[in-house]
């Protein structure tokens, strides 16, 4: 369960980001700080990024999950970011389909057939409008994990 692995230190509400690598430096700078990640990581972020978009649009509600290359991650990790604003990405199998985010779930992976696994458990729960409804609304870090909770426990 993903709720399991969520820590307070990598949730973080009402973001100030006016860019995709704003969001990178702020939410994957913690994952560095927190040992998840090497110090190459949010630059990887941006590169990945660039050829493998991670935006979607799910019922008018646009998400990004970001992240990168194993050789770049320490240990496995989720982190959340409610953005104060919404930020563009470009959309997901496309080139230049801006979606403008307002939910980031940003993954540091460290085994590729588990990271399929946890992208799994990330859709279902974003496949919920009303979970992502809750969720980009929300303003303190434990509210963030009980949604997801909540919602895994249903699946």
């Amino acid at each position: 369960m993903i709720w399991e692995e969520l820590k307070e230190s990598l949730i973080m509400t009402e973001v100030k980001a006016s860019s995709s690598q704003e969001v990178f430096q702020q939410m994957g700078g913690a994952l560095t700080r927190e040992g998840y990640t090497k110090d190459s990581y949010v630059a990887a972020l941006s590169e990945r990024e660039k050829g493998f978009p991670t935006g979607l649009d799910i019922n008018g509600i646009r998400v990004a999950i970001p992240h990168t290359d194993v050789s770049h991650v320490n240990k496995s990790g989720i982190a959340i970011g409610v953005l104060k604003e919404p930020v563009p990405f470009v959309q997901m199998a496309t080139d230049d389909e801006v979606v403008k985010v307002k939910l980031v779930f940003m993954l540091s992976v460290v085994n590729p057939e588990a990271h399929l696994e946890e992208l799994k458990q990330i859709l279902a729960i974003i496949q919920d409008t009303d979970v992502l409804s809750k969720l980009t609304e929300a303003k303190e870090k434990q509210q963030i994990i009980n949604i997801i909770k909540e919602k895994e426990i249903t699946l």
